[in-house]
C-alpha cells in the first residue's frame, strides 16, 4: 500500500472540520420565517459569525441582530452586526457586546422570532459579570480555572453562576418571543446546557455546585464572589420554568459527526478506521500515554485492531499547567504520545482543535512522525523536559511539525488520529 502518512492525516482533519461547518450543517435546521413579527439573530462563539452568514445567505426575509465572536473569526455579514472579542480570557469588548445583546432583546413580543446561534467559546466571549462582580475578577477566575485542570462542564458551571447573561438568563430576557437555539457542540457528551454555558437554556446546576468546584481546585475566591454564591444571588433559572415553554434547541454538529466523516475518508483510502470515543476527557499527557500504549499493541501484536488502521478520537482533554512553556492541550497530548512511543516505527499521529486554535496559540495542533524525537534531539531539544515544562508548542515548532490552519469558524473540539501501518 502506498500512502503518504502526513498528508493522509491532514486530509482526515480537513474532512472532519468541513463536515461540521455551518454551511454544511445549518440549512436543515433553520425554522420557518416568522410571518408577523421580527426575526432577531443573536449568538456567540468561535463559529457564530459563520452561522450568521449562513442565515443571511438563506433567510427569505429581513433579519437583524448581533453576534460576538473571537478576534479573527468574523464573517462578512451585511444585516447582522458582528463584534469580535477576546478568548479564552474575556475582555471589555465582550462585556460590552453582552450588555448590548441583553438590551437588544428587550421589548420583544409573542410574534417575534429569536434565532440564537451558539458554538464553543461563547462563555468567554459573552461575558457579562453578575451584580457586584467586576470584569477583572472574572478574568482572574477564568485564568485560574484554565490552569487548574477543571473540565469544561466544571468551568461552565462556575461561569453560569457569576454571569448576568449565561445559564438561561439571555433566554429569559427574550420572553415572550419564541427562541430557537442552534448549537455546534464543543463539549464531551454534547449537553446543550454546557455549550457556551447555555445562555438561552434552563440550568439544573446550582450556586453550591459552583462553589464546590472552586474549592475543589483550590482557587482563591474573593469575598464578594463567595457571598454571591453562598447567598444564592447567582442562582440560574431552572428546568420547568414556564418562560422557556415555547423555546426549542437543536445540536446541529458534534464531534461524532466529524469523526464519522474522517472515518469514511479513511475507508476510501483503504485504511480501516476505528472510532475510540467522541468525548474523551482527562489530563492531556495521560490520554496521550494511553493512546501510545494502544498504538504499540496494535503495531506489535495486531490487538485489538489489525493494521493498517487509523484510530480516531475526540473530546476535550485538560492541562494542569505546572511549567512555563507554550502550547494547548493537543500539543501536550501529542508530545506525551511522542515521548511514550519513543520512535516506534510505522506509527504517525495528528492532534488538532477543530476551531483551528490550540488553546491560545496560533496553531491548530501538530503532527507526529516516528523520527520526531530524534530530530528534536539532534537540534538540542529534550522531549521529556519540554513535556514537564508544558512546552508542546516549542517542541513541535522546533521540528517543523506545527499545524497552522487559521480559524476554521466551527468548533467541535479535539480531533486526534493515530495511523498505524
Amino acid at each position: 500500500m502506498s500512502i503518504a502518512p502526513r498528508q493522509f492525516l491532514n486530509d482526515l482533519y480537513a474532512t472532519a472540520v468541513e463536515a461540521v461547518s455551518a454551511q454544511k450543517c445549518m440549512p436543515a435546521y433553520l425554522p420557518k420565517q416568522s410571518v408577523k413579527g421580527r426575526t432577531l439573530v443573536i449568538g456567540a462563539g468561535k463559529g457564530a459569525a459563520a452561522m450568521a452568514k449562513v442565515v443571511e445567505d438563506t433567510w427569505p426575509g429581513k433579519v437583524e441582530g448581533l453576534i460576538v465572536t473571537r478576534y479573527g473569526h468574523g464573517a462578512d455579514c451585511k444585516q447582522i452586526e458582528v463584534v469580535e472579542a477576546a478568548h479564552p480570557v474575556p475582555d471589555e469588548a465582550g462585556r460590552q457586546a453582552a450588555g448590548r445583546m441583553l438590551e437588544l432583546v428587550k421589548g420583544l413580543t409573542e410574534d417575534d422570532l429569536v434565532l440564537c446561534l451558539i458554538t464553543g467559546g461563547g462563555s468567554a466571549l459573552l461575558s457579562l459579570p453578575g451584580e457586584g462582580i467586576s470584569l477583572e475578577q472574572k478574568q482572574a477566575l477564568n485564568k485560574a480555572l484554565l490552569k487548574s485542570g477543571a473540565t469544561i462542564s466544571e468551568m461552565n458551571c462556575v461561569r453560569k453562576h457569576l454571569s448576568a447573561i449565561k445559564g438561561g438568563r439571555l433566554g429569559l430576557a427574550c420572553a415572550p418571543a419564541r427562541v430557537v437555539t442552534l448549537l455546534i457542540s464543543d463539549v464531551p457528551g454534547d449537553d446543550p446546557g454546557v455549550i457556551a454555558s447555555g445562555p438561552t437554556l434552563p440550568d439544573p446546576t446550582t450556586c453550591a455546585e459552583s462553589l464546590a468546584i472552586l474549592k475543589k481546585y483550590k482557587i482563591e475566591i474573593p469575598d464578594n464572589i463567595l457571598q454571591h454564591l453562598e447567598s444564592g444571588a447567582g442562582e440560574t433559572p431552572k428546568p420547568g420554568d414556564a418562560r422557556f415553554a415555547r423555546n426549542e434547541h437543536h445540536v446541529i454538529a458534534t464531534a461524532q459527526h466529524a469523526l464519522e466523516a474522517a472515518a469514511e475518508k479513511a475507508r476510501a483510502a483503504g485504511i480501516t478506521p476505528y472510532i475510540l470515543s467522541n468525548d474523551l476527557e482527562g489530563e492531556s499527557r495521560d490520554v496521550g500515554s494511553v493512546h501510545a500504549a494502544l498504538a504499540k499493541q496494535v503495531a506489535k501484536y495486531g490487538q485489538p485492531f489489525a493494521k493498517p488502521c487509523v484510530i480516531l478520537s475526540g473530546g476535550e482533554t485538560t492541562v494542569t499547567v505546572r511549567g512555563k512553556g507554550r502550547g494547548g492541550r493537543n500539543a501536550e497530548f501529542l508530545l506525551s504520545l511522542a515521548v511514550s512511543l519513543n520512535g516506534a516505527p510505522d506509527i504517525y499521529a495528528l492532534a488538532c482543535d477543530t476551531d483551528g486554535i490550540d488553546g491560545s496559540e496560533d496553531n491548530a495542533g501538530a503532527s507526529y512522525q516516528p523520527d520526531s524525537i530524534a530530530r528534536a534531539a539532534a537540534a538540542g531539544h529534550n522531549a521529556k523536559a519540554m513535556l514537564e515544562n508544558n512546552d508542546g508548542y516549542g517542541f513541535f515548532s522546533a521540528v517543523g511539525d506545527l499545524i497552522v490552519s487559521g480559524p476554521t469558524r466551527t468548533n467541535v473540539n479535539d480531533f486526534r488520529a493515530i495511523l498505524i501501518l
